[in-house]
């Protein structure tokens, strides 16, 4: 039975059956009334409803979705504007490049459209104007319209995202794949011939079949649904344009090795992403295969832990050449190690290919996901990735979101902003280093003991231990001078 209340009746009605007095009329009514002004002071909740295969408009959305927020503009270090870039000039030419070559900065889909502000502890505190409270394929195509209007504003021309953030779940994998679809063929008409996803992934952690992991369940079928996952998102990231592919194995993993075969289940991770490059030259992908460490969260242990056992295993699997290693600077942190340490063993081992650009609180001992603001920090970071070369195909993206008190739609523009100022100083800051050169003149005379003849043969592997030992002999206790280690310090704050 279908039943039509209108609301001007409704409220009518409301004060006519309290006045009578009717006891259970005025229950029922209070109940309706208060619905009512619910509905008067919140907005109709809801204009598509939740379930993705009903029938909806497209999208009732007119006009922008930041029609307070103009262009953002360089405006130089002077600038009080909280809405334009103080330090990030695009077109600037620093070492050699432009700024937006060296940065290929990207917004992540998922913080910064489907970020709601909850915790453990909290409900939701986000709720952007254009958004209807359903997970409706109408209301995916609405947050992507959003998406690309929010990186237009910004100024930068990459995105990422998971597939399922982009799009919903429907009830089998083929309505699940349709749903993926129209989201795409949005996104690619919406990028024109500027914008791409600097990487697409799988969200392969959320959904309840993926509780024991997705390439190393303990459940075939499991196995089979992420493999089927993996292959549509990396065909959807190839149509797009997409410069990499990111596996992030959040619940690759284990929680006690009592009902664990670590050994198994790591020999299925390797033989799944074996799978994936042959998938990826099957279609001609062309980009880069990112592998993502982090140590733990929410698994105990997470069996890519970070960039030295991410790079032992590519080795041991014999497919160290077809990967490279995606760093979030606040996974570094959770490993026990500086966002710099595992960029410099990325680096040193040929394996440095994007950053997930943010930090964590050093009081709190879980993935907060905040945006870098530590200029020290930055300028350390982009210390790896001037000696690098660039990041190129890889980049910076911003794998952060606001913190839940950060309720305004403009606080999402000055948090990036924040983001992007932050690490443009920093290579500012590395030209300032390099220029100088007193950092680098310092490190070389330390190692310079290792410009003798001696070092040469020891550094070219000619030197075995009885001439080292004839060595030793002959020259007698070893002179050990100062490492300088103050002074190094003194050197690189100077240029902050």
């Amino acid at each position: 039975m279908t039943v039509s209340i209108s609301i001007s009746a409704v409220r009518r009605n409301c004060c006519l059956y309290i006045l009578m007095g009717m006891e259970a009329w005025k229950i029922l009514l209070l109940l309706l009334c208060g619905h009512v002004l619910s509905i008067q002071v919140f907005g109709v909740p809801g204009t598509c409803p939740a379930d993705v295969g009903s029938k909806c408009e497209d999208d009732d959305w007119k006009g922008e979705f930041f029609p307070d927020i103009p262009k953002i503009k360089y405006e130089g270090p002077s600038s009080k504007n909280p809405l334009s870039f103080k330090w990030y000039n695009a077109e600037e030419e620093i070492l050699g490049k432009k700024m937006k070559d060296w940065m290929r900065f990207s917004v992540a889909f998922w913080h910064t459209f489907r970020g709601t502000g909850g915790d453990p502890f909290g409900a939701q505190t986000k709720f952007w104007p254009w958004e209807d409270g359903t997970n409706s394929l109408a209301m995916a195509k609405r947050r992507m319209r959003a998406n690309f209007e929010f990186i237009n504003k910004l100024g930068v021309d990459r995105w990422c995202f998971h597939d399922r953030d982009i799009a919903p779940d429907g009830k089998t994998i083929e309505e699940t794949n349709a749903n993926l679809d129209e989201v795409v063929a949005l996104a690619k008409e919406l990028q024109g011939t500027k914008i791409r996803p600097l990487w697409g992934t799988a969200q392969l952690f959320l959904h309840p079949r993926f509780m024991h992991g997705a390439a190393t369940s303990s459940e075939v079928g499991v196995y089979a649904y992420a493999a089927a996952q993996v292959k549509k998102a990396m065909e959807a990231t190839h149509y797009l344009g997409g410069e990499n592919y990111v596996f992030w194995g959040g619940r690759e993993g284990y929680q006690t090795l009592l009902n664990t075969d670590m050994g198994r289940e790591l020999d299925h991770m390797a033989r799944f992403l074996e799978a994936a490059v042959a998938y990826k030259k099957k279609i001609g992908f062309n980009g880069t295969l990112l592998i993502e460490p982090k140590p733990q969260e929410p698994t105990k242990h997470q069996y890519d832990w970070d960039v030295a056992t991410t790079a032992n295993f590519l080795r041991k699997y014999g497919i160290i050449d077809e990967f490279k290693i995606n760093i979030e600077c606040n996974h570094a942190t959770l490993s026990g190690h500086s966002c710099h340490h595992e960029l410099e063993t990325a680096r040193i081992n040929g394996l440095l290919g994007n950053i997930d650009a943010n930090t964590g609180d050093p009081q709190i001992g879980w993935d907060t996901d905040q945006f870098l603001t530590d200029i020290g920090e930055a300028t350390l970071v982009m210390l790896s990735v001037v000696r690098n070369g660039g990041l190129a195909p890889g980049g910076f993206n911003f794998d952060a979101k606001l913190r839940r008190e950060s309720t305004d739609v403009e606080d999402l523009f000055i948090a990036h902003i924040s983001g992007m100022d932050t690490l443009a100083r920093g290579l500012r800051n590395v030209a300032k280093l390099i220029e100088d050169g007193s950092l680098e003149a310092l490190v070389r005379k330390r190692y310079s003991s290792f410009e003798s003849e001696i070092g040469a043969q020891i550094e070219a592997g000619k030197a075995d231990f009885e001439m080292l030992e004839k060595k030793a002999m002959e020259w007698g206790e070893p002179k050990v001078p100062s490492a300088k280690q103050e002074l190094a310090e003194m050197i690189f704050q100077a240029a902050l």
